[in-house]
């Protein structure tokens, strides 16, 4: 079959571009209303993408005086989108540094059964030191630290799915045998951070597992997608920078012992999208001269892990440490400073830069224009498909789905129907066999 692209659509209160709320295409009081979100979530099934995707913060973010802070816990928001559409994935955002496996494998599968199969976990470890104090800690654990958490926690959710076997339930109403019990296991997990004794008090999940999605990218965070993950959200400003990325988790996915095929890598991009180019480079600059400079300065200093309160707008970054040596979010950190370096920009232009996509891709035109740089990343080994990352919701979604994915309907890069019905047969993906299922014979 020819390779065709995987595209997912991450939902953010009315608009990834930090202004949106301020601009009139946009109003600011639906970010708690379930009926903007539903809608989104049709907007996207309108047009067959794979997936809708929620991020996720457990603290207040900087600056709460100029900008949205109410967030909906993702994974009850997407059981309400579960109920008004049909096919679209559902992807949720869970920190394994302050949660437990126990209960997010029971969420997970929870809303993989009550979706039919279309529940994805996007794992993160979290990045800001404001999450550690709400869980009674006095400092968010070190960035290592949190991956060797992050890889126990996901072996237990793993066995906490293979817990219960696919033919567990019986049904038996005759002689009153609900479940075979043999094919109910204790999954007794000890181990450096974890003791759980298990069975999940849930029946396997529609997927056998849901979605694993994975969206860090310094050295730990590509390590941990090359052994779980299979979805990548990622960042990359460059197509020589998405092309390495591209191969470097391909080359450690296929030393971990696993089909490199099976791992989709997802870009960020925020399409800025108009009539003409010139109409969508107005919106952009709209976009641009509503940012707030100290919620921006603030939203900067939390990227960087470092408090930039009060540095001279006008003036270059300061020297700054080696991205091996902080805590925050290190792949970030590395891309926001190299784009700062790279293009000698002052603090107030990488503020703006930063503005809409926060480190993606942001990229003003026509669909057509649009289309040429999904195509040219998705042809060239940068990309399997792009995490779209409207600036204005719901319009800019509705823009991508109505202008956009015809353009690259016509190209034969994109579907016209959906052809499964779980979201792993969206992006291509097998169902994974139990723990406990027998062998495969094969003939001699």
């Amino acid at each position: 079959m020819p390779r065709t692209l995987h595209l997912n659509a991450f939902l953010m209160g009315v608009g990834h571009h930090e202004a949106a709320w301020r601009h009139p295409r946009t109003d600011p009081r639906r970010v708690t209303d379930v009926r903007h979100f539903q809608e989104l979530a049709r907007i996207a099934e309108r047009g067959t993408l794979d997936s809708v995707f929620l991020a996720d913060g457990l603290s207040v973010g900087p600056n709460p005086r100029h900008n949205i802070q109410a967030v909906f816990e993702p994974l009850t928001l997407l059981a309400s989108l579960a109920a008004v559409t049909e096919h679209i994935g559902l992807i949720a955002t869970v920190s394994t540094t302050y949660n437990e496996p126990f209960h997010t494998a029971r969420k997970f599968a929870s809303l993989d059964h009550l979706s039919g199969g279309r529940a994805g976990w996007n794992i993160v470890t979290s990045a800001q030191e404001r999450e550690a104090v709400n869980f009674n800690r006095d400092s968010h654990p070190a960035h290592a630290d949190r991956y060797r958490r992050a890889a126990e926690f996901v072996d237990v959710a793993i066995k906490l799915w293979d817990s219960w076997e696919d033919d567990a339930l019986v049904f038996d109403t005759a002689a009153g045998v609900f479940a075979d019990t043999d094919r109910v296991h204790e999954v007794a997990h000890r181990g450096p951070e974890f003791q759980v004794r298990g069975p999940l008090n849930i029946p396997r999940p529609p997927q056998g597992r849901p979605l694993l999605v994975q969206a860090g990218s310094s050295p730990d965070g590509i390590a941990f997608a090359a052994r779980y993950a299979e979805a990548v959200f990622t960042a990359q400003q460059t197509l020589a920078d998405g092309q390495g990325f591209y191969a470097e988790l391909r080359r450690q996915v296929t030393a971990a012992g696993r089909n490199p095929d099976l791992v989709k890598v997802l870009p960020g991009i925020a399409p800025v999208i108009g009539g003409t180019e010139a109409e969508a480079r107005t919106l952009a600059a709209e976009l641009e001269e509503l940012i707030v400079p100290d919620y921006a300065l603030a939203q900067l200093s939390g990227m960087l892990g470092i408090d930039l309160t009060g540095l001279p707008l006008d003036g270059p970054l300061p020297e700054l440490p080696d991205s091996g040596t902080v805590q925050a979010h290190q792949s970030r950190y590395q891309l926001v400073t190299d784009l700062a370096r790279r293009e000698k920009l002052t603090v107030r232009q990488l503020i703006g830069r930063l503005g809409g996509g926060r480190g993606h891709r942001v990229v003003a035109g026509t669909p057509e224009q649009i289309a040429d740089q999904i195509e040219l990343w998705f042809s060239q080994g940068a990309a399997d498909g792009f995490n779209i990352m409207p600036p204005h919701l719901p319009g800019g979604l509705a823009d991508f789905v109505d202008h956009v994915v015809p353009v690259l309907r016509a190209r034969g890069l994109f579907r016209t129907e959906y052809t499964g019905r779980t979201l792993r047969e969206h992006y291509g993906l097998p169902r994974p066999a139990s723990a406990y299922a027998a062998p495969t014979l094969v003939p001699a």
